[in-house]
């Protein structure tokens, strides 16, 4: 996935989902552009963590697994050939590799839906994030100052090792799992509704084939000509009939689709559905919905469906944590010369203080604290109002000029990631003024704060850096909410990789 962003220029966007329109009867109907444009990007990137899915268990380990085990597993083949025993550094070195390279790497696609092995798409992928996996390491090595307990000619081995045997696993896993698909009997399912939701997870089933299962057809209580086209072949019955079909011909699953808003229907179904011993799905149309990390989850054993959540739960959290520590410490170390040399400019070109403090909302909406270098003549807290810098403002001063058009001033709040309140990338904190102007004029505003506020991100690497008016706005929230449904640790590191090159050449920082 992170491969496709960076290929593009931009995150995918999901698409917009069917509305569904109420008929006669409580039937729903479908618009023909609706049928044409099929919800399957919301299909094709499940919600990963505690989702369910169609795939079986060994493919799903299979998927997860494959590059963290290759990682740590290379390592200690590698330590092992040049004769050195696997002591404590070496292990946790190990480990260390394996948690990063699960969130870095995420699920692997192995090419399901594919003639041939996309080669050239595969090798660039597993490079890129190879490359993530190991600066991270290093980082970490280097922030610990436990980089120098390992051998150079093992980690250089490791690291140029690591890339071949990632696309060896994913041939022969490939391989394998096509070869145990062909051998195993298909799982015969019936679908119901050939709605858009139904016709698209008839086509993620029929594209996959690691899945076992063969889609027989369709069971719909619309009239002919309300159906899509090339249906008629492919459709068994009304509803009221599956149950027969079902015991009849001895389907296995069945998948039902029909829209939340006809939950009658949708009863008696079910208890039609109860003489026979097909296991049944119900594919649910949440997809009206602007997802943010959906997933399933459980209250107390009572099953519940995340609509918009924090990427940040679990191990998730620790992680994004653990990198904010150990690379705001590592950078503070490094540019210390610098922060006093900027403190000594401000504080000799105008009067004032060298910090300038601002409330901003931060994680959950609630107020923070933001540090910078003060770079003009006032001092606004952003509390009741705030005026955007605009160019040639005036009340800039000449080195403030400097340090805004270079981004020095944004260097105190590497203070706030150590601190807890902000993170090295997400979201850039708005002035709580500018927060109660926009949050009544764009829908989703407030959700950016699902997160805590970073130094840069996706919107300031994509060129809405400054600037102020609604439209302009619109794409910045556009941007954070695409990092929230996308995040990785991989993202993370190619938003900063992208930060350092457009640092000195932003025309919108004044």
């Amino acid at each position: 996935m992170l491969y496709q962003m960076k290929k593009s220029g931009t995150l995918l966007r999901n698409t917009r989902p069917p509305r569904w329109l109420k008929g006669n009867h409580g039937a729903y109907t479908e618009t023909q552009a609706e049928l044409e444009c099929l919800p399957s990007a919301r299909l094709t990137k499940a919600p990963s963590h505690g989702a369910t899915s169609l795939d079986l268990p060994g493919v799903i380990l299979i998927k997860w697994l494959l590059c963290p085990v290759v990682v740590s597993l290379g390592l200690a083949l590698v330590a092992l050939g040049y004769g050195h025993a696997l002591d404590q550094p070496y292990v946790i070195l190990g480990v260390l590799g394996f948690l990063v390279s699960a969130q870095v790497f995420d699920e692997i696609n192995l090419y399901r839906d594919r003639a041939r092995f996309p080669y050239f798409e595969a090798i660039n992928s597993i490079l890129w994030n190879w490359c993530v996996v190991f600066g991270v390491l290093l980082l970490v090595g280097y922030a610990t100052k436990t980089a120098g307990m390992f051998s150079h000619g093992i980690i250089f081995t490791w690291f140029v090792m690591v890339p071949v045997a990632l696309l060896g696993s994913q041939l022969l896993a490939r391989n394998a799992l096509r070869s145990v698909a062909n051998r195993t009997k298909a799982r015969k399912a019936v679908i119901i509704a050939a709605n858009p939701l139904g016709l698209a997870l008839h086509k993620k089933v029929t594209e996959d084939a690691y899945l076992g299962i063969r889609v027989v057809g369709f069971f719909d209580d619309r009239q002919a000509w309300r159906l899509p086209e090339n249906m008629e072949d492919r459709l068994l019955g009304r509803v009221a009939e599956t149950a027969d079909y079902v015991r009849k011909h001895g389907i296995d699953l069945i998948y039902i689709a029909l829209p939340m808003s006809l939950q009658p229907r949708v009863q008696q179904l079910l208890e039609s559905l109860r003489d026979t011993t097909a296991s049944v799905f119900f594919v649910p149309d949440i997809f009206i919905f602007d997802l943010i990390q959906a997933r399933f989850s459980q209250v107390n054993g009572m099953p519940v469906v995340a609509i918009c959540d924090t990427p940040f739960y679990g191990l998730r959290g620790l992680i994004k944590r653990g990198f904010d520590i150990v690379g705001s410490l590592a950078i503070l170390l490094v540019i210390s010369p610098v922060l006093l040399l900027v403190a000594l400019g401000v504080k000799l070109d105008s009067p004032g203080p060298v910090l300038f403090r601002q409330r901003r909302y931060g994680l959950d909406g609630e107020e923070v604290i933001v540090y910078k270098f003060r770079s003009m003549t006032v001092t606004e807290d952003g509390a009741a109002n705030y005026t955007q810098v605009t160019q040639n403002d005036n009340r800039v001063t000449v080195f403030g000029k400097f340090i805004r058009k270079t981004s020095l001033d944004e260097l105190p709040q590497f203070i706030n990631v150590l601190q807890g309140r902000m993170s090295l990338v997400g979201p850039r904190p708005h002035a709580i003024a500018v927060n109660e102007q926009y949050r009544k004029q764009i829908l989703g505003y407030m959700i950016r704060h699902k997160v805590k506020p970073g130094i840069t991100g996706w919107a300031q690497v994509n060129g809405f850096r400054g600037g102020d008016d609604l439209e302009h706005m619109r794409g910045r929230i556009e941007c954070d909410l695409e990092y929230l449904r996308n995040w990785s640790l991989g993202l993370d590191c190619w938003i900063i990789l992208k930060t350092v090159k457009v640092l000195f050449g932003d025309k919108h920082a004044y």
